[in-house]
């Protein structure tokens, strides 16, 4: 079977993938949440001509001038508004947020006002026409679309929705992603190993990608080498109702790799095993009836490699996001050899000189070495059969961090 190149195997990965249905939830529950639905004003912002300052309402043209005495005839608190009018140099004590008065167009601030005493002021600053009031609809007027679909859900959105008396809003439903590791040689964090035993770490790592993008991670735990294991994870992941099956380990060509042969079993459609690219050769991707599967490498870095160019573009199309790889071109730290048949993605370390960016790419990139990958904030991406290339050439980086 021929290799599949990296952006063909993304593209392929990708085809058909669209947002998932939407779903009505509370404002409380839908920071960072996807809109499936545009978001329209029920309402009228301010609903009211209103005061934006604390001071006095009172007729622009009995202080067109200064000094102005008027009388002051009532209040007008934030919520409870002036029952009556403004006449000819009246006033009335009004608070910012409460209602301008009939008759009125102008608010003195309370900063340019004498007492005077016996329910008189004096205005020290003349004051124009419509100064310091927030006019009807100045926000937003009933029927406006405020928020887009695709729009995701910060404070400022949350806030506005809210203020245009939306309880709830109906955003794109979060991907489920049901994670299954295999290997006899695998336990769980925390435990007591054996001689012929490690660490299962991948999962956790796939989790993290996962949520990085809005979606739902489901550990399904390790499967052992045998075909019924595995198989019983992969129901459980379906009647789970995931959007996503990532397998992590067991999707190469040894003896105990049985992958492939346990979701086909399933009735996955393959779709492409194998990639040109360096780390994660393995991969492979399948579908599952309306289930996305991703057989990703078992070495770690190969495993998260993987799900940064792959699983995260995929969880962003469901989840409604848009995800862009962060690639910068730099200059090399390091020499590094010509290429071979499959695209590298090297770890190195990408720092700020007076001249740019520089990365200085590890020099040992074995796929199992996890530290090295949780040092590096880029990975150097060489293209297939590329030259040799020197101290200072310009390189491509795909930034991590």
């Amino acid at each position: 079977m021929a290799l599949v190149p990296v952006a063909e195997a993304l593209e392929r990965l990708l085809d058909g993938a669209a947002p998932l249905a939407g779903e009505s939830v509370a404002l409380l529950d839908a920071v960072d949440r996807v809109l499936a639905e545009p978001v329209t004003a029920l309402r009228t912002q301010p609903p009211f001509n209103a005061s934006a300052m604390d001071g006095y309402a009172t007729r622009a043209v009995d202080v067109a001038s200064a000094p102005a005495r008027l009388s002051v005839i009532g209040m007008a608190p934030a919520g409870r508004g002036f029952g009556g009018s403004v006449g000819e140099r009246q006033a009335v004590r009004i608070f910012t947020g409460a209602p301008l008065p009939e008759g009125a167009d102008t608010i003195v601030i309370q900063e340019n006002v004498r007492d005077l005493g016996d329910g008189h002021i004096e205005v020290t600053e003349p004051t124009a026409e419509w100064r310091n009031i927030r006019r009807i609809g100045l926000d937003f007027s009933k029927g406006d679309v405020l928020l887009e679909i695709g729009r995701v859900l910060d404070p400022a959105a949350l806030s506005l929705a809210a203020s245009a008396n939306h309880p709830t809003v109906t955003v794109v439903r979060r991907p489920l992603v049901a994670i299954i590791a295999t290997g006899d040689e695998l336990l769980p964090p925390g435990s007591e190993l054996g001689p012929d035993q490690i660490i299962s770490s991948n999962a956790y790592g796939v989790a993290a990608a996962a949520q990085s993008v809005g979606a739902r991670a489901l550990d399904l735990g390790i499967a052992a080498d045998r075909r019924d294991a595995i198989a019983a994870l992969v129901q459980k992941a379906v009647a789970a109702g995931a959007d996503v099956i990532v397998t992590l380990g067991g999707a190469s060509v040894g003896d105990h790799d049985l992958i492939h042969d346990v979701l086909t079993g399933e009735g996955m459609e393959l779709g492409f095993w194998k990639i040109a690219m360096r780390p994660g050769k393995p991969l492979m991707f399948g579908r599952l009836g309306a289930i996305k599967c991703i057989g990703l490498p078992g070495n770690p870095v190969a495993s998260l490699v993987c799900s940064q160019l792959f699983l995260k573009p995929l969880l962003a199309r469901l989840g409604g996001r848009n995800h862009h790889q962060d690639i910068r071109p730099v200059r090399l730290g390091a020499a590094m050899p010509a290429n071979d048949l499959r695209q590298d993605y090297v770890r190195a370390v990408v720092r700020e000189d007076k001249d740019g960016l520089v990365a200085t790419p590890f020099s040992i990139q074995d796929s199992s070495m996890l530290r090295m990958l949780a040092d590096a904030n880029g990975l150097i991406v060489r293209a297939p059969y590329a030259p040799a290339s020197a101290a200072g050439d310009t390189c491509s980086v795909l930034m991590l961090r």
